[in-house]
């Protein structure tokens, strides 16, 4: 006879599912093991809810641990059952979700447990880019148990219970959760990077259900395309304003003006993200330089560069919208590269992740030059050189290794203020211009502001059935 759960991890499931929608997998499985007393204690689906439902129709597979079973905690049958989950998602071709509150190994069961640990892993790692994989932290998340979240695509955390740690706080030599919380949503999310989403439980799922309806169901499908009555045309009134905030600028180029932003506290210098365009998913990438709150005053400001945060985060999704079909739009308004010397130890290969992931992705690609596109920061940054299929600039950017009057005081160096300050415009008009570039094949239209929807999506239309052959390898290894 089955004991049916009334546990949190119950709940959430329902909370994030179509209603009436969840069916059960392996209810009856308990702890196997009978060590250490483990046999005279009752184990209702050995601590996790596993199976399978839908959200807005489309079927996920989910598990959601339940603390109040051992403290969610992980065993060799509670591992058993997410590890036949990943099987029956990678067999059908749809997305894991995993609602973690776990307080990690299961210490009665020692190597069993460690082994179930390793199975997920493997799972994990052979369904990443075949299905999406997004985790939900709504408590413990340690140890071991955190290598999973970093493995998955995205991964939400509840903004005041949820902890993911491998060391915890206390742990740390000269630090306390007092001094600094690494466990907490604000460090994961501003400082690791690993939390996309930071939100209260009830958002989280919501948000979680806005996520899946940008997704393709796997590598092998295409995101389900959205009817809208967003007009083609649609002139782009914010657009010429708001460059300064890529996270605007896709708002306004985007149907119905939705853009979810992912890693919005990390990196902020980028802006990554998914649109709808004319119903289709694309994926987005975009310099920032100002944030704005939520009544349009500036909130922070950032240096037109290239950082390292921003070129990981960046080249990760990119990684990702390859891995799955969903084409890329960039928005370009760059200068150079951070410069302190802390970043100097890790910039340059950031900057080579980002360039690669641009590169090595044969997704349709577009991009917009907004204003400025200075150096090779510029052609990091999706250009035609590395593989940009479709190019816009506007019409007043400008493109070129440096600013036109820096470069006129260095190649006229001790020359007048009136020599180089003419050398400047006649830089600025031959090398530093939307138009000499265009000249000379690097940029393909020149459009105003107004008309950056219409021109994006007609170029995505054109993309539609690209195909590219890639020199053949087994992988890369940047």
């Amino acid at each position: 006879m089955s004991t049916v759960s009334t546990s949190a991890a119950r709940s959430r499931i329902e909370a994030l599912l179509d209603p009436n929608s969840f069916v059960e997998i392996g209810a009856l499985v308990s702890a196997r093991a009978t060590d250490f007393n483990l046999k005279q204690i009752d184990t209702p689906s050995d601590g996790v809810i596993t199976g399978y439902g839908t959200i807005n129709d489309n079927l996920v597979y989910v598990y959601s641990q339940d603390a109040s079973v051992l403290g969610g905690t992980v065993g060799e049958m509670h591992a058993r059952k997410i590890v036949n989950l990943y099987d029956m998602a990678m067999k059908m071709g749809a997305p894991v979700i995993g609602l973690i509150d776990s307080a990690g190994l299961r210490l009665q069961e020692a190597m069993d447990a460690l082994n179930g640990f390793g199975e997920i892993y493997l799972k994990a790692s052979l369904a990443s880019g075949v299905i999406p994989q997004v985790n939900a932290i709504f408590g413990t998340c340690g140890g071991g148990l955190a290598i999973l979240p970093a493995i998955s695509d995205f991964t939400f955390m509840e903004e005041k219970n949820a902890h993911l740690f491998v060391n915890s706080p206390n742990a740390l030599e000269g630090n306390s959760t007092e001094k600094c919380d690494t466990s907490d949503a604000k460090f994961q999310s501003e400082e690791s990077g690993i939390a996309d989403f930071v939100a209260d439980e009830a958002s989280i799922f919501d948000s979680i259900r806005e996520l899946i309806s940008y997704l393709p169901a796997n590598n092998e499908e295409e995101a389900e395309e959205v009817a809208t009555n967003d007009s083609l045309n649609r002139a782009c009134d914010v657009i010429g304003t708001g460059y300064k905030d890529a996270a605007l600028a896709f708002s306004d180029i985007a149907d119905d003006h939705a853009f979810l932003e992912v890693k919005k506290n990390y990196g902020k210098e980028m802006v990554i993200g998914f649109i709808k365009l004319n119903g289709l998913t694309v994926g987005c990438v975009g310099n920032r330089s100002v944030s704005y709150d939520s009544e349009g005053k500036e909130a922070e400001k950032f240096d037109e560069v290239l950082s390292v945060n921003g070129c990981v985060k960046a080249a990760e999704f990119i990684n990702f919208c390859d891995a799955f079909s969903i084409p890329v739009l960039s928005l370009t308004n760059v200068k150079g590269y951070v410069a302190c010397k802390c970043a100097e130890k890790r910039i340059a290969r950031a900057v080579s992740k980002l360039t690669y992931a641009f590169a090595n992705a044969s997704v349709p690609k577009v991009n917009v030059i907004m204003k400025e596109a200075y150096g090779s920061a510029y052609v990091s940054m999706n250009s035609k050189a590395i593989g940009c299929d479709v190019t816009f600039a506007w019409e007043d950017a400008k493109i070129g290794t440096m600013d036109a009057s820096i470069a006129a005081k260095i190649m006229y160096d001790g020359e007048g203020a009136d020599v180089i300050n003419g050398k400047a415009k006649e830089y600025a008009e031959l090398q530093d211009s939307a138009m000499s570039a265009a000249k000379r094949g690097y940029v393909d239209y020149i459009i105003t502001p107004a008309d950056t929807r219409k021109y994006v999506i007609g170029a995505f239309e054109m993309l539609y059935s690209k195909r590219e052959d890639r020199p053949a390898k087994k992988h890369g290894t940047v």
